[in-house]
């Protein structure tokens, strides 16, 4: 897909909004942060856009935002792009509202990185808003050192990226597993992979769960 998509999903589980154990997530697919940002009319669309998915977040209270992949348009955004990025991040994903929900699975698989924690557990922190995310076709990890730009995002801590197959011969999904209060929830994700890679991978049973 090219330029940004404005979501209208926000997923919860149970019946009632008043109850504690609603886990509300706000759901966004297809930022493509960058797209046309030379473009005089419609340079800031994409970054409008992304912007707007905190506030309403925020507003309706979500738990959690799930972006499900390209949050960037280009595999090396500029660094504008990147800077209008973490901008946002920091403003609305940061704060003093407590986070209610807690991951219970081995995080050390969920997440890759130096660290392999949620961000909202490092006390450095006021995380308020936990985003997680996957890598798409635009911004997977190719090119210097394999890393995408949302390593860059994960390593500033504002951004919970996981779902990347470090081995491609041998796919294995690790679910996030997320509780709060009596609701449950294994959130299963994977990052771009070609077509045909994950075609042989799924033909020679290689993928595994």
């Amino acid at each position: 897909a090219n330029g940004p998509r404005i979501p209208g999903f926000l997923a919860s589980t149970m019946a009632e909004d008043g109850d504690g154990d609603v886990l509300r997530i706000l759901i966004a697919s297809d930022m493509h942060l960058g797209y046309a940002e030379k473009d005089p009319i419609r340079g800031e669309d994409s970054f409008n856009t992304f912007e707007e998915i905190f506030i309403k977040a925020n507003e309706q209270q979500a738990d959690m935002v799930l972006l499900a992949g390209d949050l960037f348009h280009d595999n090396k955004p500029s660094r504008r792009a990147l800077q209008r990025c973490m901008e946002v991040l920091r403003d609305h994903c940061l704060g003093q509202r407590e986070v209610h929900i807690e991951v219970v699975s081995d995080q050390t698989a969920n997440f890759h990185d130096k660290y392999k924690s949620v961000n909202y557990e490092d006390s450095n922190y006021n995380v308020q808003l936990p985003v997680f995310s996957i890598h798409g076709n635009h911004d997977d990890p190719a090119g210097d050192g394999g890393l995408a730009a949302l390593d860059l995002m994960s390593t500033a801590n504002l951004v919970n990226y996981f779902g990347r197959a470090n081995d491609i011969a041998s796919v294995r999904l690790y679910p996030i597993l997320i509780q709060k209060g009596i609701t449950k929830l294994a959130l299963y994700g994977l990052g771009h992979i070609r077509d045909e890679r994950l075609h042989r991978a799924l033909e020679r049973k290689e993928v595994s769960v």
